[in-house]
């Protein structure tokens, strides 16, 4: 078993990892433990945990910004916003009951991984919210970039290079991000009985409207029951979310309303029901019963998923709902296709990303987490990792 390292403040974390470097001691960089499994197998002595690192340091809710510990508990700082009217816009998903995994996520872990929910198509990812970090480079140097003003962009892109890097380039101590405006009123517009060809057409007009979508999702009929308890309408359906004020909503969803039942069969989701039915899109909760089977998630165009599992669908059986417009693919695999089959379906449709989520670990062994990257930018992503893990202690055979 690994030793548990979970130092209390900056200082020790620095003091640790310098002492690694020193040993060649490698560090697997945990947060709250919530996406255990994901991303390839790590070669490691020991475990540096962030939850010794907890709390809001700064929130100034005039100015919309918080700075907190990395250790914070997600559930934390969305009370103290919420108290505030005020919200995190990139939905930072749950991936506790799709990974059959305990422990609290923490605001750390969103971002290292870019952690970005439903409204990612139309508000950005975790990492476009990120203002500024600190964090110990491999090195056990703590370094600050960023800031804690919405205009200061002195290291931003420092920052943001940590969001998604898997905690490959540093141990994040603290971040400073934007939050916005909690929406006053939340309704959904369902379209029912599209197939996933007629489903892609109804959210790209959607879309192309000018009620302000903010969520575009397609259940298929077989993920469709998995949902808010079974209660949407029999058949696929297509959800359309709108959000803002009140008077705003209700107009902007007349006007959408209009247009979709030209499409199908419409219904309107209050919101309680709305709430409740993104929040289970954002945190993947049809895959979360099955925890055997492999799990991909995919980035292609918006026009480009559902084409992308047709094509798969000749090869094996899958289970598949679509967010972001259709761009972002859930995939559930029945048996299991290598991902050189998924990459080569995603390069055939004009490219995208694919990673493996879930998986045992002949899955593992036989296909990466993550996309080979292409040489010159492997290149320099290596460029940047030595500049910053000379060692390679951190996260050593992550992402690269």
């Amino acid at each position: 078993m690994s030793t548990f390292l979970a130092p209390q403040t900056e200082d020790e974390a620095a003091a640790i990892i310098a002492e690694s470097a020193t040993t060649g001691r490698t560090l697997a960089i945990k947060g709250g433990g919530t996406r255990a499994g994901f991303g390839n197998r790590l070669e490691t002595d020991a475990i540096l945990s962030s939850s010794g690192l907890s709390g809001i340091v700064a929130y100034n809710p005039a100015e919309m910004v918080l700075t907190a510990k990395a250790g914070t508990p997600m559930a934390e700082i969305e009370a103290a916003v919420a108290e505030k009217g005020q919200s995190l816009a990139f939905e930072p998903p749950d991936h506790r009951g799709l990974m059959g995994t305990t422990g609290e996520p923490t605001i750390g872990g969103a971002f290292s991984v870019n952690a970005s929910g439903p409204r990612r198509f139309v508000a950005g990812a975790a990492r476009d919210h990120l203002l500024g970090v600190r964090f110990v480079n491999g090195k056990g140097e703590v370094i600050k970039a960023g800031g804690r003003v919405m205009k200061n962009v002195t290291g931003l892109d420092l920052a943001k290079l940590l969001a998604g890097s898997h905690g490959t380039l540093g141990f994040l101590t603290e971040v400073t991000f934007k939050v916005l405006p909690r929406p006053r009123l939340t309704q959904t517009v369902v379209v029912s009985g599209l197939d996933d060809a007629a489903a892609a057409h109804a959210m790209a007009v959607a879309l192309a409207m000018p009620v302000e979508v903010t969520g575009a999702a397609h259940l298929p009929e077989l993920v469709r029951p998995r949902l808010i308890g079974g209660n949407l309408r029999d058949g696929p359906a297509t959800v359309l979310r709108l959000e803002g004020l009140p008077a705003s909503v209700r107009e902007r969803t007349e006007k959408l309303l209009a247009v979709m039942e030209r499409l199908g069969t419409v219904t309107l989701l209050d919101e309680p029901q709305s709430l409740v039915v993104w929040r289970e899109i954002r945190d993947v909760r049809p895959f979360a019963a099955m925890l055997d089977k492999p799990v991909w998630k995919v980035s292609v165009a918006p026009t480009a998923g559902h084409h992308l599992v047709a094509g798969l669908r000749l090869h094996a059986a899958i289970d598949a709902f679509y967010d972001w417009q259709g761009g972002l693919v859930w995939m559930q695999m029945e048996a299991d296709p290598e991902g050189e089959l998924i990459r080569q379906g995603i390069v055939a449709l004009g490219g995208g990303h694919a990673s493996l989520l879930r998986a045992d670990e002949a899955v593992r062994r036989a296909s990466s987490s993550f996309d080979p990257s292409q040489p010159a930018v492997a290149a320099l992503m290596q460029q940047v990792r030595v500049s910053l893990d000379p060692k390679m202690v951190f996260n050593r055979n992550g992402i690269f």
